[in-house]
């Protein structure tokens, strides 16, 4: 009797082994199916693309200008699947980055360079809309020169290259009120880079007199650069601001101490303006070229 109730224990003993065995495996087959793979998600450079357009170095519809695209085609990732866009303004992801490319090729009607460059429309279909110094607007962007050719017409080492500019334009209602036949106005602001550092352009008065009509002569000298060298980057990644407002335009470089201009060009200065970035290389040359990456860009009003 006794060895019947011990055999008997024995084999319920054995039973419920193997049962926590069964369920031991089946947890670990489980756990095998919860496996999944970690995917790093893509990420892009941070611009919306809902206000700008783009001007490309090349001429591919043959109608004597440089093709453009504007922002109902570019905005939520459309540049990417654009062939014609690709060779020129692209995506690389390895560091978050968007790359515009240009070489010496088409220009605008009012330049000799050729350019892969935003153009900031505050109303995306209607280009003669743009803002005054007394609206005001800021413009804020990390990016680097990532490449550029080497210069053997000059002193200097690398060809030059404009990253940002606000640009004058004269108003649909000035040119009504004048009767000027164009509207093109000249840079208020050119950003450039220059053998690794980075210049502010604004555009003076040469006679600080000069009133009228006189104020929108783009051609006969009436306006001219004054150049100031911000500081030294590189090729490495920078921040810069441009914040416009009544008589006063503030340039900062990184956290430097930021450069204000205050005089009497800027209290005169009759143009609206719209803000400009990306890649406006200033050199002709064969061979010549240039790379530039943006990180982020961001406009306000």
């Amino acid at each position: 009797m006794i060895k019947n109730f011990v055999l008997l224990l024995f084999v319920i003993t054995l039973l419920l082994g193997c049962s926590n065995d069964d369920k031991s495996n089946e947890t670990n087959n489980s756990d095998d199916l919860d496996i999944t793979d970690d995917v790093t998600p893509v990420v892009y450079a941070d611009i919306d693309f809902s206000n700008w357009k783009v001007t490309l170095p090349v001429d591919e519809n043959n109608n004597g200008s440089p093709d453009e695209y504007q922002p109902n085609v570019l905005k939520d990732f459309g540049y990417q699947t654009l062939e014609p866009i690709m060779p020129y303004m692209y995506d690389d992801t390895s560091d978050e980055s968007i790359v515009f490319y240009t070489f010496p090729d088409v220009s605008t009607t009012n330049s000799s360079y050729s350019r892969t460059e935003l153009r900031e429309l505050i109303n995306p279909s209607d280009s003669r809309e743009n803002w005054t110094l007394q609206e005001g607007g800021e413009m804020r962007g990390r990016l680097k020169v990532e490449s550029i050719s080497e210069n053997h017409e000059s002193n200097e080492t690398y060809h030059k290259v404009i990253v940002m500019q606000i640009h004058g334009i004269i108003s649909q209602e000035d040119m009504n009120t004048h009767g000027f036949s164009g509207n093109n106005g000249p840079p208020l602001i050119k950003i450039y880079w220059k053998d690794g550092y980075v210049w502010s352009h604004k555009k003076s008065l040469v006679d600080e007199s000069t009133s009228g009509d006189d104020l929108y002569d783009v051609y006969n000298g009436t306006w001219d650069d004054i150049k100031v060298n911000l500081g030294y980057v590189g090729f490495e990644p920078f921040d810069f601001r441009i914040t416009a407002s009544n008589a006063r335009i503030e340039v900062q470089l990184n956290q430097d101490e930021p450069y204000v201009y205050e005089d009497v060009s800027l209290e005169k200065w009759p143009f609206e303006n719209y803000f400009k970035a990306g890649n406006y290389l200033t050199s002709t040359a064969d061979n010549a070229f240039s790379y530039i990456k943006y990180y982020n860009l961001y406009v306000t009003h």
